[in-house]
């Protein structure tokens, strides 16, 4: 069985062998230990006391395989747990260092003259210091993308958020990483960023995990004109990275949407959903665990969560017994670390 917990301390070499294995252009996840350190102490402080209203407060999160058997279809039978995948939420981007992207605007040209009326699509710098809720870092390791454990990964965030609502702005936003080439070579950024920054793609999006100062100092702020950036720059404006066109389909699914925005390196799609629109969010329920079960129990799979600071969350089967009750099996049971009583918050994975 898989199970969705906060990240900790112990878990840093597992990240950077998770970040190892993402490749370039997953900014939220960089292949830095000290960087990652630096987050995972982050997170753990935010969990510890949480704030009494969004302040660019972030919660990393880590998908564990507990080793448990092949019977449930996502244990590997080795005994051992296992660290296989991440995800994250920033609470709101932006304050000291700007929260960056490209909107997708147009601009009238018009002659009387001529008889010339022509609406041209423009990129127009946006520096946001008081920004929206962010959902990022996910990755998950190969060898799980399987079972639906991609689908848990991505969407137990918004479980988290559900019981949470007050921590988090109420506009949420999700960075998808652009197209790329084999080589790793954005045809975006070297069309255009390169010949400002005299840096290649890799190290732009390393540097601005690290400060993003040089932003400011180097892009330009006046419009870009898409028309005249090359052909192979325009093909990947606004369209996701290969590995990441089902995660665009989960979200679609849970209300988002494009929001006319893109990254400004790899010009990867920015998508955007009210927070409370959110499907996850307006169909979860809290409910109270009243039985577990020795036996297997059957019916539709659902993401089921804990609603403490120790957020647990699973994908199981699971029974209604009474009104807000619900059964649960032992194993779910011992996975998310409840007993009878306890509350936890459940919905569908899909309507």
């Amino acid at each position: 069985m898989v199970v969705v917990r906060p990240v900790a301390v112990s878990d840093l070499d597992a990240l950077v062998e998770l970040a190892g294995l993402a490749g370039v252009g997953l900014t939220t996840l960089p292949k830095d230990r000290d960087l990652l350190a630096k987050r995972i102490a982050r997170s753990v402080a935010s969990l510890q006391k949480f704030a009494d209203r969004p302040g660019g407060e972030t919660y990393l999160f880590v998908m564990e395989d507990l080793g448990e058997g092949v019977g449930d279809g996502v244990g590997d039978g080795s005994g051992a747990a296992r660290v296989v995948g991440a995800c994250g939420i920033t609470s709101k981007v932006g304050g000291f260092q700007p929260f960056y992207a490209y909107r997708i605007e147009t601009q009238l040209f018009e002659s009387k003259a001529i008889g010339v009326h022509k609406e041209v699509p423009i990129l127009t710098l946006v520096a946001e210091h008081d920004g929206p809720c962010e959902i990022g870092s996910l990755f998950l390791h190969p060898e799980w993308r399987r079972d639906g454990n991609g689908k848990l990964l991505q969407l137990v965030r918004f479980l988290f958020i559900a019981e949470h609502a007050e921590l988090f702005e109420p506009t949420v936003i999700s960075e998808i990483r652009g197209q790329l080439d084999d080589a790793g070579h954005s045809p975006f950024w070297d069309a255009l960023g390169r010949h400002f920054f005299g840096i290649d793609f890799a190290e732009a999006d390393r540097l601005s995990n690290v400060n993003k100062k040089f932003i400011a100092e180097l892009m330009p702020d006046h419009p870009i004109y898409i028309p005249l950036l090359p052909d192979a720059a325009r093909a990947v404006i606004g369209r996701p990275h290969r590995e990441s066109a089902s995660a665009v389909r989960n979200l679609e699914a849970e209300g988002f949407r494009f929001g006319d925005m893109i990254d400004i390196f790899d010009a990867g799609p920015m998508m955007v959903a009210g927070r409370d629109d959110i499907r996850t969010v307006r169909n979860s329920r809290r409910m109270v665990v009243e039985a577990i079960a020795n036996d297997e129990i059957g019916g539709v799979a659902v993401m089921v969560g804990t609603t403490t600071e120790a957020f647990r969350a699973c994908k199981a089967f699971v029974q209604e017994v009474d009104p807000g009750g619900v059964r649960i099996t032992r194993s779910v049971a011992k996975a998310l670390q409840v007993q009878v009583g306890d509350a936890v918050r459940i919905v569908k994975l899909t309507d």
